[in-house]
């Protein structure tokens, strides 16, 4: 484990680290409140350091608390062989753990830190989330732009129907059961990105 903070209370870190399948005092609780503090911390960073309006601000955000980006703080902090899962966990530790994780151990650390609570969750995510490159971040992926945006936004699940048309292809977005767009192309790749970016078009008014 790489977390440059030491807890007062062990006991919060061990629960941070802990899964539902291991014990019912596990993460969950304070993975909720993480996910808002993440929200906060990495929105104020954008705001003071970035002119971007809002719909590139959202963007950004929602890179930098996606499941992918998450996951890669999770690897970078080592925390693998700390993870405490129940035996019926079989394999690899998810992509979606790997997230709750990291937002637990955000909210560990703000409520362990006391009054200091807040600047020692924003020194947390200052050392780890690399928010200063943030011009770096490429979004003409839209698939991939449209998922993180969607990740940091709402709470459903996401996919692409995409079948044979008469020039190529036609790809339709779904969020749950709700049709949100759909694109043509000549292959099922090129009407995925037109459905997606439609999609980000639509539902966050940027292009």
């Amino acid at each position: 484990m790489k977390i440059n903070y030491k807890f007062k209370n062990k006991e919060l870190l061990e629960r941070a680290l802990t899964h539902s399948s291991k014990s019912p005092n596990n993460y969950e609780r304070l993975e909720f409140l993480g996910d808002s503090i993440l929200d906060f911390l990495v929105g104020e960073y954008f705001y003071k350091h970035c002119k971007e309006d809002e719909g590139k601000l959202t963007v950004l955000r929602s890179h930098y608390v996606s499941e992918n980006y998450m996951s890669s703080v999770f690897d970078k902090l080592d925390l693998k062989n700390d993870v405490k899962l129940g035996k019926s966990w079989q394999g690899e530790i998810s992509k979606a753990i790997k997230d709750d994780v990291v937002e637990a151990l955000l909210a560990a650390i703000y409520l362990d830190a006391g009054e200091n609570g807040i600047e020692e969750a924003k020194k947390f995510i200052l050392e780890n989330f690399d928010l200063q490159n943030y011009k770096s971040v490429v979004d003409d992926n839209y698939k991939s732009r449209l998922q993180e945006l969607v990740q940091g936004n709402f709470k459903c699940k996401i996919q692409y129907v995409t079948e044979p048309d008469q020039d190529g292809f036609k790809a339709s977005f779904y969020m749950d059961e709700d049709k949100i767009s759909t694109g043509t192309g000549r292959s099922k790749v090129e009407a995925e990105q037109q459905a997606a970016k439609k999609a980000i078009e639509k539902l966050f008014l940027i292009s």
